[in-house]
């Protein structure tokens, strides 16, 4: 199985240690996995802000990079969502579509791919859960509250396979924490409310630290938490996963 690392810029340039989690991850489970040194970003800020038109550079990029691995899996659910809901190219259409039907954000990736029952790692703390919307509303990595199926989150499954954590949930378990890509600068007034509103619960359950699928979301959380002061901090779980 041969599989290519997406690292999302922002990953890459402010989280590397999510980066390097990862790799590490995949490989003690097995992989065979390859950092394309050429990646850059996929092109979700541009079609956020409306300009998806101008993504043709991005999108060939992309293919050029990714097109001849069997999965390419990454740390960051938006961005993963936005390759496989709209990467194309018209010079080479086959290799887009064959990216968008095998790309995977890393958790999805562990349970539905590799089927993972045991991870051999250890993380003694009080661990708060962020939901992510793109993770959970796009991509089906948990239930979502407001329908009436059975619950299932294939994060929590994989954080219960970890010695030592104890999970916690907020009461409003999926509700969005404002960051949301160029809205929280947009709408910069109502992004900090609804991450504070985020914050108060997982601080009321008296975690260490929050944790979720999506970098972007976290590093919103941590920006609200330092400025106030908390001693709560923020972890990707690939970084959980990791941990020995």
């Amino acid at each position: 199985m041969k599989v290519g690392l997406f690292i999302p810029c922002y990953i890459d340039q402010l989280y590397p240690k999510v980066g390097i989690a990862t790799y590490q991850l995949l490989k003690k489970l097995g992989c065979d996995v390859d950092y394309p040194q050429n990646q850059t970003c996929c092109g979700q800020p541009m079609a956020n802000s409306g300009f998806s038109h101008l993504n043709s550079g991005c999108d060939q990029n992309f293919v050029n990079n990714f097109s001849e691995y069997d999965y390419i899996v990454g740390p960051s659910g938006s961005c993963v969502l936005h390759i496989k809901d709209h990467l194309q190219d018209q010079n080479n259409p086959e290799k887009a579509i064959h990216i968008r039907k095998h790309i995977y954000e890393l958790t999805e990736f562990l349970t539905d791919i590799l089927k993972v029952g045991n991870l051999n790692s250890k993380f003694p703390y009080k661990v708060g859960l962020h939901n992510s919307c793109h993770g959970q509303r796009g991509l089906g990595l948990s239930s979502m509250s407001e329908r009436n199926l059975p619950t299932f989150s294939k994060v929590e499954d994989l954080l219960n396979q970890v010695e030592g954590l104890s999970l916690s949930r907020p009461k409003r378990n999926d509700e969005c924490c404002g960051f949301g890509g160029t809205f929280c600068v947009f709408e910069e007034a109502v992004s900090v409310k609804m991450g504070k509103d985020r914050v108060a619960e997982h601080e009321d359950n008296d975690v260490d630290y929050i944790t979720g699928a999506d970098v972007s979301c976290l590093m919103h959380l941590e920006g609200i938490l330092k400025r106030k002061g908390s001693k709560v901090k923020t972890i990707h779980i690939a970084e959980i996963l990791n941990h020995e």
